[in-house]
């Protein structure tokens, strides 16, 4: 028998945009205990990285994170297949690639049949089995709202470890993916979304990273994250002052999903759009009148942010070409010495 349930109307928010803000976040993660260091701890909580990072002393390191998130879809298989892509893109975003995940699910079971609950793990074993690993266990509770995600482990050469830090100065940035997935998600909850255009949010939202693991390789790939909850704003912020440099994107140049002008118009955006600008507005200077949408809307499993030397500028530019991503084959911004204000957009 068919279940004809809407998943997204069980929740306040929807995917990434279900984070906690940044600083509240802050709050969360403060500690006054005095903790001893752990020396193969490359990589912790202390620093805006996309996943832990643990030194395995054999010239290889374990990369580790969990992320997960409720419904911004309304079909369970898509939901969890989405949510699978976006835990393992932070693998993906340090280089790394994923060799093992288990699940966490929570489950209103009085409300939402279980048979959609098994749906969404069928989603998530989707996207496990296309990134080449399998869900080997994990953890369920019943909860007041629905939300699925994976813990993913990850293994990459210690040499070829990638961070949000190592930007340099001339360094041109690249993204892989479209912006604008928040907004499509905020129009698909309210019932306004077309068909044509859930079917181009739905189809984005499952595309995995994998290119990720390749540019762990590259010499010339000086930084690398992805584009998640924070949205282009909070990501590129972390890049820039984590190599304390300023960041000059072009707006001209940001690619924007189809559909996306069609709702900013009708100001059908996340709550969390305008989060995100009141945690950063007073580090950026968004110069271009139509910035603000853009820079500012939470992504779920976004795009990759590349920081590369710009003496190999056709290199990158090739491999993505090589990679059907010829439409991103051109810097969004570049890195340059460090001004009064760390992310810039004219």
């Amino acid at each position: 028998m068919p279940f004809n349930y809407n998943l997204t109307e069980f929740t306040k928010a929807s995917g990434c945009g279900c984070k906690i803000e940044p600083e509240k976040l802050k709050t969360l993660l403060k500690s006054d205990l005095n903790l001893s260091p752990d020396i193969n701890l490359l990589i912790g909580n202390q620093h805006n990285e996309d996943a832990a990072v643990y030194d395995l002393g054999n010239g290889k390191v374990l990369i580790s994170t969990i992320d997960f998130f409720t419904p911004m879809v309304n079909d369970p298989f898509d939901f969890g297949y989405i949510a699978a892509a976006n835990a393992l893109s932070d693998v993906y975003a340090m280089g790394g690639s994923p060799i093992l995940a288990t699940a966490v699910l929570g489950w209103p079971t009085q409300i939402i049949p279980l048979e959609l609950a098994q749906q969404v793990l069928e989603g998530g074993r989707s996207a496990c089995d296309a990134a080449g690993i399998k869900i080997a266990g994990g953890h369920s509770i019943e909860s007041p709202e629905p939300f699925f995600g994976l813990s993913v482990n990850g293994l990459m050469k210690t040499t070829e470890l990638k961070t949000n830090s190592g930007a340099k100065e001339n360094d041109l940035l690249y993204i892989t993916k479209p912006l604008g997935v928040g907004v499509l998600s905020a129009a698909l909850k309210k019932g306004k979304l077309s068909k044509e255009h859930e079917t181009i949010l739905v189809k984005q939202l499952k595309q995995l990273n994998k290119l990720g693991a390749l540019l762990g390789k590259q010499h010339f790939i000086n930084a690398l994250t992805d584009v998640t909850g924070f949205g282009l704003a909070g990501h590129a912020l972390e890049m820039a002052k984590a190599a304390d440099l300023t960041l000059v994107l072009s707006n001209d140049n940001l690619p924007i999903i189809n559909g996306f002008l069609d709702y900013t118009s009708q100001l059908i955006v996340p709550d969390n759009l305008y989060r995100n600008f009141n945690a950063y507005k007073d580090e950026m200077a968004l110069n271009h009148k139509d910035a603000f949408f853009a820079m500012c809307d939470p992504q779920t499993n976004g795009g990759l942010l590349i920081a590369v030397n710009p003496e190999y500028k056709n290199d990158i530019e090739t491999l993505l070409s090589n990679h059907n991503l010829i439409d991103f084959a051109k810097p969004i911004g570049v890195f340059e010495a460090k001004q009064q204000i760390s992310l810039i957009v004219n």
